[in-house]
């Protein structure tokens, strides 16, 4: 039901942007959320936006360099990356959680989880 894409080899410095489609349901009262994991980490909090408002949330180590943005229907959600670093480098997920949860950086509170898309950053 949702469905991750846009990852891709870029080099250090570039952006690249990814896109989260999600169909089956209205997605419209679900926060969306994005999660990075590298191979033997931990799932890290990227970014998410509020159902209702669209507020906007980062994680320390994305701040300034995304932004995560809604479509008009609400059943898209996109992270466009600036700057990306080889540390950012990663499996990107795309979650949703209906309405908004006790803390959006908790991947354990997300109900919905997409098949994830890769993100390489070379030096």
């Amino acid at each position: 039901q949702l469905q991750a894409s846009g990852g891709g080899l870029v080099q250090a410095g570039d952006s690249l942007s990814l896109a989260c489609a999600a169909s089956g349901r209205t997605f419209s009262s679900y926060s969306m959320g994005w999660f990075r994991q590298a191979p033997g980490k931990e799932r890290e909090f990227v970014a998410a936006i509020s159902w209702s408002a669209g507020n906007a949330y980062y994680g320390n180590s994305v701040k300034g360099r995304f932004t995560i943005s809604r479509g008009n229907a609400k059943n898209t959600v996109c992270l466009q990356m600036n700057s990306l670093k080889p540390e950012d480098t990663a499996v990107y997920y795309c979650a949703a959680v209906e309405y908004g949860p006790t803390s959006y950086g908790d991947p354990r509170v997300y109900d919905y989880w997409g098949q994830g898309t890769q993100v390489t950053v070379s030096s």
